[in-house]
Order: structure tokens, then sequence, then C-alpha cells
């Protein structure tokens, strides 16, 4: 009994040795697991982390999307939306009037500019004179006592006395009588000496500007003048006086300053953009508040060198005949200047359509048939503008309603590629599916053509064998592109028509605005769709 004891004793313990070896191979086994398993979620935790829009596409399912860092900015930027393409229209003659479409025509002619600026008028600088005498000696008498007052060519200014003028005068006197004693003389030389002296002492009268009518007196008189009479040279307004009565005179002294305004500057005041247009000689008219209706005309004399850096301007100097006197220096006047460009090609000015970063002109083909086309610009011509390219002499053109006309381009041109949106989610696919051959449509509206505001829509449902539909769920949706000329955002109106029996379907709408309206027409039965028509139609009423 003992050794059979022992010998389950010994089998009990080998059992539960194998039974240990066992657990621990298992367990072993299962860390490594464990590990293996911890490694790959930490390694896949780091990819994670490091494409984090990588993962958030995978979780929301949408496209990943390249991020800012890294790109230029020309990547980066959107790209613009190009212009909307233009399509030729046609209007009704009715829609036409109702717009306020004009035509005008593309002209071929000659070209002036036209540039007003103001001006100051000052006295010509060429025509001041200076009275001065050329000897010395005292004032006696004054006649142009006061600045400002006019005087004519030839009037007394003064009279002066002079010791070496009277001493002069003798000796003209002397050498006179002279000339007339010795003339028959017969001894050689002295009646040639005689007039000799006698020229001689008539010349120093003349070069100190003694007046012929003085001379005169001492031929008449034959006695010296004592106050000899000084007199204006030119006529015109004292602007300068230092003359007094009883003033003792040098020939250096300016005694009066007379101006001659036959003849006037005006220094005008050009922008540096338009002084490449103005050449000497360019003809100008003047006028001023003083003289309302009359026109001094007059020419560009001279381009001043120096700009004005504060006002960016340059002076242009004008020479303006003044008859009358009327234009007296410091007076502010307004100037014309009319400049001759050549022959152009212009329309007018209201006929040009700009539409972003191109430029339109509307040009008519007749019957309603209007075409636009991008054109290049020349110059602004007051209410012409000259074009360079685009269009020839003798087109003709639409010269207003442009914005009107460029929305009806805009909305035809989109036709092509527009799809209504659905009255409802469900339908999107039936919507853009052709329509079925076993139903037809036919729409109409009241009042016909539909208008602004308030309208009815009809629609009428037949088979291919003309029965009438019946029991169908009906709509007609109206679509208006946006124009963004106009500040008008796109305009959609669905409206659901009614079963009024016999196939007939009828309901009402409000339209938001007139124009060119894509028309969709939907009819659907149990959830499929079995018509759908597409067409264009013209809303009265403006916009």
């Amino acid at each position: 009994m003992k050794e059979l004891s022992e010998t389950a004793h010994a089998a009990e313990a080998k059992k539960y040795r194998w039974a240990l070896l066992v657990t621990l191979f298992a367990t072993v086994v299962l860390v490594i697991g464990v590990a293996r398993l911890l490694w790959r979620l930490h390694t896949s935790g780091s990819v994670h982390a490091e494409r984090p829009s990588e993962a958030a596409t995978i979780e929301t399912g949408q496209t990943a999307q390249p991020t800012m860092q890294g790109m230029s900015a020309e990547q980066s930027l959107p790209p613009s939306e190009p212009e909307t393409a233009l399509s030729p229209i046609q209007l009704s003659p009715q829609r036409m009037q109702s717009i306020g479409v004009q035509i005008g025509e593309v002209k071929y002619q000659p070209v002036n500019d036209e540039l007003r600026f103001y001006g100051n008028v000052q006295a010509d600088e060429r025509r001041l004179a200076y009275v001065q005498t050329r000897f010395a000696g005292w004032i006696r008498t004054l006649y142009a006592d006061a600045t400002g007052d006019f005087v004519r060519k030839g009037q007394p200014l003064f009279t002066i006395y002079s010791p070496d003028l009277v001493t002069t005068e003798q000796e003209y006197l002397i050498a006179k009588k002279n000339q007339v004693d010795l003339q028959q003389s017969s001894v050689t030389g002295v009646a040639s000496g005689a007039a000799s002296l006698f020229s001689a002492t008539k010349d120093r009268l003349l070069q100190w500007e003694i007046p012929p009518s003085e001379i005169a007196k001492l031929d008449t008189t034959g006695k010296v003048i004592t106050d000899v009479t000084i007199n204006s040279p030119v006529s015109g307004y004292i602007t300068e006086k230092t003359a007094l009565p009883n003033m003792y005179v040098q020939p250096d002294m300016h005694l009066y300053t007379v101006s001659d305004l036959s003849d006037v500057w005006v220094l005008a005041q050009v922008f540096q953009s338009d002084a490449g247009k103005i050449k000497p000689g360019d003809h100008a008219d003047v006028t001023v508040d003083a003289y309302p209706g009359k026109v001094f005309s007059g020419r560009v004399d001279y381009l001043l060198p120096q700009v004005d850096t504060a006002t960016r301007t340059l002076p242009v100097r004008l020479v303006i005949p003044n008859p009358g006197l009327k234009l007296r220096p410091g007076m502010y006047v307004n100037v014309r200047l009319k400049l001759p460009l050549g022959r152009h090609l212009v329309v007018p000015g209201s006929a040009v359509f700009h539409s972003g970063t191109r430029n339109l002109l509307f040009v008519y083909r007749g019957e309603g048939n209007i075409e636009p086309r991008e054109v290049e610009l020349g110059s602004r011509v007051g209410e012409q503008q000259v074009i360079t390219k685009g269009v020839r002499a003798g087109e003709q053109i639409v010269v207003s309603a442009n914005f009107l006309i460029d929305s009806e381009a805009q909305l035809q041109a989109a036709a092509g590629a527009f799809t209504p949106p659905p009255p409802g989610a469900g339908a999107a696919a039936a919507m853009n599916a052709p329509a079925p051959a076993e139903a037809n449509v036919d729409l109409t509206t009241d009042p016909s053509p539909p208008h602004k505001g308030s309208n009815t829509v009809r629609v009428k449902l037949t088979s291919n064998d003309g029965k009438p539909i019946a029991a169908a769920q009906v709509t007609v949706a109206f679509f208006m592109a946006a124009m963004p000329a106009m500040g008008m955002s796109a305009m959609k109106t669905v409206i659901n028509a009614a079963d009024k029996g016999g196939g007939m379907y009828e309901g009402k709408g409000e339209l938001g605005s007139g124009g060119t309206c894509q028309v969709t027409v939907t009819a659907t039965q149990d959830g499929q769709v079995i018509a759908s028509k597409h067409l264009t139609l013209n809303a009265t009423g403006g916009m």
C-alpha cells in the first residue's frame, strides 16, 4: 500500500509540473502578442499625428486638400472666375422701345480735343516803356501825376529845365544862323563847316530825345526853350511813377513805367499730364466773368520750363489781343484750348459699356439683332470716344440702355449651360433627365408674355395619343441669371400647378423682375418624371 501511495503521489506531481509549464508558455505567448499589438498601435498613432489632414479626410470622406505651407502665392490663391461670355441677342421692336434702345453710327471724322483751365492776366513785358531823361535837370510842371492813370502816345507827362539843354539849344540856334549866313561864302570850307556844325548840334538834341515838336518850336521862334515838354512814348497805364514837381533828376532815374495793354499775357496753369498736348501757336479762347458772352481770342506763346511742385501744373503763356483795353493785369480768366488731333474713328461716349476688364460696343445688325463686341479705346474727347480697334466706320451701334442689353446678352449666354434647380432634393435626377417620350407639355401664361409681379401659369399634359394626363405633380420654375453689372443677384421662382381636370394644371407666382427667363416645366407621377420641357420667355415690366 505504501508503494502504491508513493506511485500515485509521483504521478500527481508530474501532472502539476506539465500544467505549470503549459501555463507559463501560454503566458509568454500572450505577453508577446500584447507587446506586438501595442507596438502596432503606437506606430499607427505616429503616422496619424504626422498626417492630420489625411486622417481628417478619411473620417469625413472628403478629398484631401494641400496645406498652405510650402505653397507659392500663385498656388494658394484661387483662380479668378472668367467673365460671363456674351452671345448675340434678338429683341422685339416693343422690347427695344420699352427699354429705350437708341441706334447710332460709327463715324470717321476730324477730332478736336479741348482743354479747360484758369489763368491770370499780366502785362506784356515786351510792351513796357520806361520814361527817363538823357540829361540832368529840374522838373517844372507835372502833368501825369498819379499811378494808374491812362496816357496816350504823345501825351505830355512833365516839363523839365536843364542848363545843359539850354546851352545846346543856344548852340543850335547860332549854328543855324551861321549856316544861313555862310552858305554863300566863296571861301573854301566855310559853308560846309557851318553846315557840319549845325548838323552836329541838331544830332545832339535828337540823341537827348528832345521831341521833334520842341525842335520845330526852336526853328519857328528862334528863341531858347527853357522848359522842354517830355511826352509818353506809348499808350497805356502808368504802373510806376517816381517823378515829383521841382525834383532834380539824373539820366539813370526811372520817372515813369507805362504798360501798353493793347496785347496782354495770360499766364495759365496746365496739368503736367496735358503739357504734351500743347504747342506754341495753338489757338486759345479766353473768357472773363466781367464781360459775359465776350470771347477774347489768342494763341499759345510759350511753355515755361518749370513745373510747380505743389500743384503739379506747368505755366503756359498766352498772347491775347486786347481791343478796348478790357483785360486788366491781375484779372482771373477762364481759358479754353482747342487741339486738333486729326481724323479718327469715333462713337458717342454713351455707346461704350465697361464690363469688368472688357470694353464693349453693341453692334446693331437690324431686325432686333444685337452683337456684343469687344473693342479697344483711344482718348475720350468731350462727348465722343475714339475707337482704335473692333469696329468699322458705318456700322450701327446701340448708344443707350447698354446695361439692360448687357444683362440680356449674359442671360442668353447662360441659357445653354443652365440646369434649373429642383423643387425637391429627391427630384434632382428627374429634373436633369430628358423628358420621356410618352408625355407632351404645353405652357401658357396670363398675362402673355409674363410680367414683373403676379402671373398665372397653365400647363396642358397629354400623352402621345392626345389623351389628357391627370393626377400628376407639375412644377414651373422661372430662373433669371445674376447681373453683376447692375448689382442684381440671380432670381428663382418655383410655381406648383394644381390639377384642374382634363389634363390642365394651373398655379400662380410672383416674378421679381422683368427680363429673359429660363423656364423649366416638370411633371411627375409616383416619383417618376413623365414630362420635362425647357424654354425661354421674355418677361416685361423692367428691373
